[in-house]
């Protein structure tokens, strides 16, 4: 028999502490503690301090036996944006040089094009996978927009479709040319954990709900031509009819992979991933971004700030001692 141990986190909540006392070092990212309740059971808090503000996490820990036949990690799942690279601004960026160019006005009464928010954007990019989707839940709650694409607002179905395919290709070519810059580099840890899977003999793959072609292009200059082609598996948006939370997309992976869902462990930064991985039967680890630090990661069997220190032993003993309540 052996031990294992379930790891169970309650919500995400503002500490109270003082942040007068953490160290500037990597390290001050946690401040750990842990009181024994008996050897079987017992608690920790760990306190994450980011660029906001300071968040505490709570976790249960059992331990008890199981069977030696339990999970396995066969294959490496990554998703792209927010976990390879912190994206998100440049997305924002990018959508609102879409809306600027196309002189895109959801308010008649309005001076300027539409521009969103960096607060309203963490919200909206933390709810709604894909950019498609995100615009026409915006035009929908908004009001469909005039543009120099229609001068009038687009009524029909097609003329919306039109519309939001526009403004989505023109965006992706503009995050092209902001990633093509050469000042974005992949988040810490990613590249060297790529290497130790595949050294490994690991399935590795990334699963990404953006457009394809931006994908690749974020991959072939972020983690170089020879990981993104020796990739054991790619999907982006594309590839799936529905977008994340829906597990299709890892669920595809699986299969292409030929490894049991139960055997693969996801990297997600949101809420949205961690819901499209645990849906597919998946254990998720989450490595958030300063805009997903303060959500709910409860089904997350661990939670980082990033990879840096997080090798590939440590996943692995992770999916072979760490069973997911469902």
């Amino acid at each position: 028999m052996a031990s294992a141990m379930i790891l169970s986190q309650s919500t995400l909540l503002p500490s109270s502490s003082s942040s007068s006392s953490s160290s500037s070092s990597s390290s001050s990212y946690t401040k750990l503690s842990s009181s024994i309740l008996n050897p079987l059971f017992y608690s920790k808090t760990l306190r994450f301090r980011t660029n906001k503000k300071s968040l505490s996490l709570s976790f249960t820990r059992k331990v008890f036996s199981v069977s030696a036949s339990s999970q396995s990690l066969q294959a490496l799942i990554f998703d792209c944006d927010g976990v390879i690279l912190e994206s998100e601004h440049l997305h924002r960026q990018a959508y609102n040089d879409a809306f600027s160019h196309f002189n895109v006005r959801c308010d008649p009464s309005s001076q300027q094009p539409l521009n969103w928010g960096s607060e309203f954007y963490d919200v909206l990019q933390n709810q709604i996978g894909g950019g498609k989707p995100k615009m026409r839940w915006y035009f929908k709650e908004h009001g469909w927009p005039s543009s120099t694409i229609f001068e009038i607002p687009p009524e029909k179905d097609d003329d919306r479709a039109k519309l939001i395919d526009t403004l989505q290709d023109w965006k992706t070519e503009r995050y092209k040319q902001i990633i093509k810059s050469g000042t974005v580099e992949p988040r810490p840890g990613v590249l060297r954990l790529m290497d130790e899977a595949k050294a490994a003999g690991k399935k590795l793959a990334v699963c990404s709900a953006a457009t394809k072609s931006s994908v690749i292009l974020c991959l072939e200059n972020l983690i170089g031509l020879e990981r993104f082609h020796g990739l054991d598996c790619f999907l982006a948006g594309d590839d799936v009819k529905e977008k994340k939370p829906n597990p299709s997309i890892y669920l595809t992976a699986a299969k292409r992979l030929g490894v049991s869902e139960k055997d693969c462990l996801v990297v997600e930064d949101s809420v949205i991933g961690l819901q499209a991985a645990t849906t597919a039967g998946m254990s998720c680890v989450i490595s958030y971004t300063p805009s997903t630090a303060n959500q709910d990661f409860k089904d997350a069997i661990a939670i980082y700030p990033d990879l840096s220190n997080v090798s590939l032993k440590d996943l692995e003993l992770l999916l072979q001692n760490v069973a997911v309540a469902n």
